[in-house]
């Protein structure tokens, strides 16, 4: 099954006590629909994980997998990222609803139509997604995973519009930043 074909739902932290429990940042709108899609998977799925039992702790889940009964099996699943088959999700409902799967790969243009790049993942570092964007030939960049900077998105046009903040996108010669440097 290729990558693309699976769904990113969570990422499984650091150990918590000492009986095989991990806490695991759930990604999607209902964390605790996590333990209904069935076994996850890492992402070349060589490894299933079966949740044996779930329970929400702020923003995070403690989740206790079969077969995970000590702290040193714990902490070796530290930063595993889980996958479900994208067969076994729904489909959104609404066209503003999509999987951020949808979007990895996607083309991203400005208001003017000009391509920008191309969303290569949507991290998160506490604040806020962020699209991670890799235009040809440059260094990735981040913009604000907002309405106001992310306007538009068509999936099944198979583009994003972006209406940026200034200085998020690098000028492609780099004047513009040496200009603000020296002014």
């Amino acid at each position: 099954m290729a990558s693309s074909d699976r769904v990113l739902m969570a990422e499984i932290g650091a150990a918590h006590g000492i009986r095989g429990e991990v806490r695991v940042k759930p990604h999607g709108d209902d964390p605790m629909a996590l333990g209904t899609y069935g076994p996850l998977e890492t992402e070349d799925g060589s490894r299933t994980f079966e949740i044996e039992a779930l329970r929400q702790q702020k923003h995070m889940l403690i989740v206790r997998f079969k077969g995970i009964r000590d702290r040193n099996a714990a902490e070796a699943l530290t930063r595993t990222r889980l996958y479900v088959p994208r067969e076994r999700l729904l489909e959104p409902d609404d066209e503003d609803d999509f999987y951020h799967a949808d979007l990895v790969g996607l083309p991203v243009f400005d208001t003017q139509g000009e391509e920008l790049g191309i969303v290569r993942s949507i991290p998160n570092f506490g604040a806020g997604d962020m699209l991670e964007i890799s235009p040809k030939g440059a260094t990735t960049f981040y913009l604000p995973f907002t309405r106001k900077a992310v306007p538009e998105i068509d999936i099944a046009g198979g583009r994003i519009v972006a209406d940026p903040p200034e200085g998020v996108f690098p000028s492609e010669d780099g004047n513009e930043e040496r200009r603000k440097e020296e002014g």
